[in-house]
């Protein structure tokens, strides 16, 4: 699982680089728009399994916690559903909320910029007539 999810980090970290480098703005914009895209899915695979691996089964037997079987993985309980008090849950078991918090302030950052981009967009291709970045430049130089 973390492969595929390194493999799908690298593959739209590559392509919001290509659009990036494209000639139209809108390749631009779709390339920033994939690039926030690309950061939260990193966020997320850094942030760990939500599933319970071999080496936190084996720590919580050492602590005298009997969590289920190895050969089928549970998923980890949210802390704040679980008895935190009476110690029958350790704490390499509990999901880590932060990369989740992170990730949606991300997000609605990642909307607040996107129409930010979306209206320079709009305001260049009503002023000048075209979106091209070449052509945008020599009007610029004319200028």
């Amino acid at each position: 699982m973390t492969m595929v999810l390194a493999i799908c980090v690298a593959v739209t970290f590559a392509v919001s680089i290509y659009l990036m480098l494209g000639r139209e703005l809108k390749g631009v914009a779709m390339g920033v728009f994939l690039l926030g895209h690309a950061a939260n899915l990193s966020i997320i695979a850094m942030s760990g399994s939500p599933v319970q691996t071999d080496a936190q089964q084996q720590t919580a037997e050492h602590a005298g916690v009997h969590l289920t079987s190895v050969d089928s993985p549970e998923m980890k309980d949210p802390p704040i559903l679980t008895n935190q008090y009476a110690n029958e849950q350790p704490l390499a078991q509990m999901v880590d909320p932060l990369p989740q918090a992170l990730i949606l302030t991300a997000i609605v950052i990642g909307f607040g910029v996107m129409a930010f981009l979306l209206t320079l967009l709009v305001v260049t291709n009503r002023k000048a007539r075209t979106i091209e970045v070449s052509d945008l430049a020599e009007e610029a130089r004319e200028a």
